[in-house]
């Protein structure tokens, strides 16, 4: 029996996760609500020995990311993240995962965190205008690295691999 795939996302600080949270239960469809806001690095890892290896042996201090503007996703709405430092950190994992990615995986990496999707253009395309008029950059610091087993809808919390505070 193929085992279900892996996801991995970023944690971020509980307040900020909390906002999003908040954002996403306003705006997003009730019946397909059954995540919290997230940012994915990678949307189907294999489960294997060497991804747990792989993600035990990350090193890497907590870092922060800018939320620098919104993302208009067609059918629903999302808030850009820019960080060098995470696009670095997932290029070195993408380099070691590479032979088992995922197509959607390979492509190029736009960090996000969405609030609404699933919805009709008209509804994203209000949201989107409404959000953008109160709209403030903020940053969010990141904690660590999380990996989730799909469910067919939900996830399932697999581990939490925590960066190091800074010295």
């Amino acid at each position: 029996m193929k085992s279900a795939p892996l996801i991995l996302t970023l944690r971020i600080d509980k307040e900020k996760q909390f906002f999003f949270n908040q954002l996403r239960l306003q705006h997003f469809p009730a019946s397909r609500n059954v995540l919290q806001a997230h940012l994915t690095l990678f949307h189907k890892i294999r489960d294997e020995a060497n991804t747990y290896k792989v993600l035990q042996n990350v090193e890497h201090e907590i870092f922060k990311l800018s939320v620098t503007g919104l993302m208009h996703l067609g059918n629903g709405v999302a808030f850009k993240i820019e960080s060098e430092v995470l696009s670095s950190l997932r290029l070195k994992l993408r380099n070691v995962f590479e032979n088992v990615l995922s197509d959607q995986d390979k492509q190029g990496f736009r960090p996000h965190i969405t609030i609404q999707n699933k919805v009709t253009a008209e509804a994203a395309s209000q949201l989107f205008q409404e959000t953008s008029k109160t709209f403030e950059a903020m940053e969010i610091e990141a904690y660590g690295l999380d990996l989730w087993r799909y469910l067919n809808g939900p996830w399932a919390h697999v581990a939490f691999y925590p960066f190091q505070a800074q010295n």
